[in-house]
């Protein structure tokens, strides 16, 4: 009997060890994943796409911040809150079709400079707010 309930306990301690031992095999390759990414991103970026990344990065942020100020707090003017948060879907979708345009690795877009992308850019952002501050009311 003893014996048995030695041999379940390797068995049992046999098995966490390889269940240990995959977890740190697969964090280890995730960490080594975004690692590469990372270290590619900054090697092979240019420094506008760099720049317009850091700006969708604060438009989503911005929205997240809006979103959860609506959960916590709540709707009560609604226009305000809706066209706040379509103002941040729309600037990132703007903000988006300008870094497609802008990144050189992109031929999709004809030849178009990247000054008139960004004047397209300003335009159809002061476009769209004129339209989501006539939502506000």
């Amino acid at each position: 009997m003893l014996r048995s309930l030695v041999g379940s306990e390797m068995c049992i301690r046999d098995r966490y060890q390889r269940r240990v031992r995959g977890k740190e095999k697969s964090t280890m390759s995730f960490a080594k994943t975004v690692s590469t990414f990372t270290a590619e991103y900054k090697r092979n970026t240019p420094k506008k796409l760099k720049i317009i990344d850091v700006y969708l990065t604060y438009v989503v942020l911005t929205g997240v911040i809006q979103f959860l100020y609506c959960l916590l707090v709540g709707t009560f003017p609604f226009n305000s809150f809706l066209s706040g948060f379509i103002s941040t879907i729309g600037s990132f979708v703007l903000g988006v079709a300008l870094r497609m345009q802008v990144n050189p690795s992109n031929s999709g877009w004809g030849n178009i400079s990247p000054e008139r992308a960004f004047a397209d850019f300003l335009f159809a952002n002061v476009l769209f707010h004129l339209v989501i501050v006539a939502f506000v009311g």
